[in-house]
């Protein structure tokens, strides 16, 4: 017979490690926000659905058990002074708990999104809008299935269908969004600094998913998620110290490259950045990284290579040669990776270039390719940043 009590007391605890209610709980392993609830007040449940949550509710523990003993974990204060920015317009600034905070806080939603039922109504009544200035597909999705995820209302602007290209300025497009009354903004756009620009000029907060060379913060941290996630599988209790990472390609015009530098710095990484030395921007070593232009000897021993494509797009002028000299040069090939620690783990933030900057079987290794991982840990990352930043507005306990 199955022991509901033992069940229900292992959740109750699990509750008060984690910070996480009994209702998230519920939908996590039951698909059904009030059932631990109606169990409690004596109701019954089959042997099958008892065993499926057990197992469930093995894993959650584990998880919970691998963060307590991560080096920032426990260092976060209660309530809003745990995050305390209106915006999320880089990861520059952004102190070690704080980013142990949003990541702590996105393990629930790769829970949640691993379910039948996915979906959690906290959001529920708000109106979050999507301002890509700039072309996107996976970002703009990933937000997307995010915010409906949470229940709000999401409203996609596209900058092709937007009145800046009548001639509206970006100013006038702020004031605009925020006469709307939106409870959150998501903006993408192509010049450096344009999302703070929107920022300083709307009362809710702003998340920045892109803009020119300068941040992409969402990116950065989802990154940091999956690599966090997939060293503790590997047993790895502390995965960002002494961590040696080496990030290759277009650094000069990646604001992907910068938003995981901050990042991964600030956790305790060894960062290695490589390009042509046309594509290294001047001073990077300012950002406590080590800059290389020979990727076989930025490859050394390292844990972790997160390969960049060549951002023709932002690119004014030639910047290599070609295609098939870059990949010759800087190209993640199986024999160059053998220079990587045996167990190296590959990421791309995408879209990939398959046979110039990495090829195919690189990009499609069992076990060590988290390219994928990538992508559904953006989603989780995702409707942190959104539940965290409108907690104040919502009128969460310790966030006003």
């Amino acid at each position: 017979m199955a022991d509901t009590q033992e069940l229900i007391a292992r959740i109750n605890a699990l509750a008060l490690r984690s910070n996480r209610s009994k209702s998230t709980l519920s939908r996590l392993l039951f698909g059904n926000g009030k059932r631990i609830d109606e169990i409690e007040a004596g109701g019954s449940i089959t042997l099958t659905t008892y065993q499926r949550a057990a197992e469930a509710l093995a894993e959650l523990e584990q998880t919970a058990a691998a963060s307590a003993h991560a080096p920032h974990s426990s260092r976060y204060p209660e309530g809003r002074t745990a995050f305390p920015h209106k915006h999320l317009l880089g990861t520059s600034g952004l102190a070690p708990h704080e980013i142990m905070f949003l990541l702590d806080e996105a393990e629930q939603w790769v829970e949640l999104n691993r379910q039948s039922h996915k979906r959690d109504n906290r959001l529920a009544g708000l109106t979050i809008i999507n301002a890509f200035f700039e072309n996107s597909t996976r970002t703009l999705l990933s937000f997307e299935i995010a915010g409906k995820r949470l229940g709000a209302d999401v409203v996609n602007m596209h900058a092709a269908q937007s009145s800046v290209k009548k001639g509206e300025t970006l100013i006038d497009t702020a004031l605009t969004l925020n006469a709307m009354r939106s409870d959150a903004i998501v903006i993408r756009h192509g010049s450096s600094g344009a999302v703070r620009l929107i920022a300083d000029k709307v009362d809710c907060p702003v998340l920045n998913a892109g803009d020119g060379q300068h941040e992409h913060p969402t990116q950065g941290l989802l990154d940091a998620l999956t690599i966090r996630r997939a060293l503790r599988a590997r047993g790895v209790t502390e995965p960002f110290s002494g961590l040696k990472v080496v990030i290759c390609g277009d650094v000069l015009h990646s604001r992907v490259a910068r938003s995981n530098v901050h990042c991964l710095t600030t956790l305790g990484a060894d960062v290695r950045v490589c390009a042509p030395p046309a594509l290294m921007p001047a001073g990077i070593e300012q950002l406590k990284v080590t800059a290389f232009h020979d990727f076989d000897a930025a490859l050394e021993g390292a844990d972790l290579v997160m390969m960049l494509r060549l951002q023709n797009e932002r690119m004014q002028g030639s910047f290599v040669p070609s295609p098939a000299e870059y990949r010759h040069l800087y190209g993640l090939t199986p024999e160059r990776l053998k220079r990587a620690a045996p167990d190296a783990l590959v990421m791309h933030p995408g879209p990939m270039n398959r046979g110039v900057e990495i090829d195919s079987i690189i990009a499609d290794l069992p076990e060590r390719s988290l390219i994928t991982t990538q992508v559904e840990m953006g989603v989780a990352m995702r409707m942190a940043c959104l539940d965290v930043l409108t907690r104040q507005a919502r009128g969460v306990e310790g966030w006003q």
